[in-house]
């Protein structure tokens, strides 16, 4: 119960922060801003469930750079866990 109110607050936290974002930049459409809303969501949601020891803070600012900076080089499906090395 606890790990549900603490995504549900980082999720309205998400949503408050690029809303004040979106508000600051008028060449930005509200659509790409939720675009990006949903893709980092999506992204928390599956970095979550791959590693359960990480934190919401740490997974958040992970997808944040993965979908601002990186989405360009990477597929919108891959996601990379920080802390576990591929098995060879």
């Amino acid at each position: 119960m606890n790990r549900l109110l603490t995504a549900v607050a980082a999720t309205g936290a998400i949503c408050v922060a690029l809303q004040a974002l979106a508000a600051d930049s008028d060449n930005q459409s509200t659509m790409s801003e939720r675009q990006q809303i949903a893709q980092i969501v999506g992204c928390m949601k599956v970095r979550m469930s791959a590693n359960k020891d990480s934190s919401y803070k740490v997974a958040f600012k992970a997808c944040k750079k993965q979908v601002i900076k990186g989405s360009d080089n990477s597929s919108p499906d891959a996601v990379e866990v920080s802390g576990t090395q591929p098995k060879s």
